[in-house]
């Protein structure tokens, strides 16, 4: 009877420790996952700008071009 119980005691520690590996690892994945949007997301703001500066420079060189006509 011990012998059974602590072999079933031994099967459920095993099994909970694989679940404990999976959702470590998906932690562990979302957890990069969310990084990697937070620097996303740090660089955001200079990307903005130049695409405005380069939009900007656009509109000069349009308006020149129609004040020289």
């Amino acid at each position: 009877m011990r012998l059974i119980k602590s072999l079933m005691v031994t099967i459920g520690v095993v099994l909970a420790g694989c679940g404990v590996s999976e959702t470590a690892t998906v932690a562990a994945t979302a957890g990069a996952a969310k990084a990697k949007e937070a620097e996303q997301a740090k660089n955001m703001p200079a990307q903005v700008q130049g695409k405005l500066d380069e939009a900007a420079k656009q509109a000069d060189q349009k308006r020149e071009s129609a004040e020289a006509r």
